[in-house]
């Protein structure tokens, strides 16, 4: 029977979710608990709620989208280096790919034969130069829109769990405790899920990510009641 490995593939669609998610789950609670300390009626909450979630998905996704096309650029930018020097400087690449071999312990005898073989096909002697030397990986040509498509939506999704309460509830106190309670059990849900898919210790990350939640809340809460 071959034997089949399983690997994670999903990396940056995970690490999009986290970032808007987590900022989504906390920047609008902490906004609205702040709103609450300052006895701000419920209106107002969630008015101020829903044009925070729409600035902060936005700010998020283009911070995202911004950072994808940079990445994209930088790779750019380092193979046309590759390629030039590939052409203009041959023996010093091949000599840097058995240095790269000899920090995995491969002498520069046993490296002789890949060097050869790599050095009669530029493309993928370019490939391994980039992924082995520089350590970059070839960026998904759409991961600009994607990453700011996911990290908005991560955001608006986890900016409408703690905003709920106050859609629903006349009273500020109710909306607020209620707040607490659906946004501490969502802080706790995510933290876990972000554990096992990042291979952090699922309830060490639930911990981390309530911990980081409940102080923003109760800096804002604090702030406002001091000086309401």
């Amino acid at each position: 029977m071959p034997h089949i490995e399983t690997h994670f593939t999903g990396s940056e669609t995970v690490r999009d979710i986290v970032i808007g998610m987590s900022d989504g789950l906390t920047v609008p609670f902490a906004l609205a608990a702040g709103l609450t300390g300052a006895v701000v009626a419920s209106g107002i909450i969630v008015t101020a709620g829903l044009a925070e979630i729409a600035a902060g998905s936005i700010a998020m996704g283009l911070g995202g989208y911004l950072a994808a096309k940079s990445e994209a650029e930088h790779y750019d930018s380092e193979r046309l280096r590759e390629q030039r020097e590939v052409k203009e400087i041959p023996e010093e690449e091949k000599a840097e790919i058995t240095r790269v071999f000899e920090e995995y312990g491969i002498t520069e005898e046993e490296s002789k034969i890949v060097v050869s073989a790599l050095s009669r096909r530029p493309e993928e002697w370019i490939d391994f130069m980039m992924r082995f030397e520089l350590g970059l990986e070839k960026p998904n040509p759409r991961r600009a829109l994607t990453s700011a498509l996911t990290i908005a939506g991560a955001y608006i999704t986890g900016g409408f769990i703690p905003l709920g309460p106050y859609m629903l509830f006349s009273s500020i106190r109710t909306a607020l405790w209620m707040s607490v309670v659906v946004t501490f059990l969502a802080l706790i849900i995510f933290g876990y899920v972000k554990g096992r898919f990042t291979g952090v210790a699922p309830f060490r990350s639930a911990f981390q990510t309530v911990l980081i939640g409940g102080l923003a809340a109760i800096t804002a809460f604090g702030l406002a009641r001091l000086f309401s």
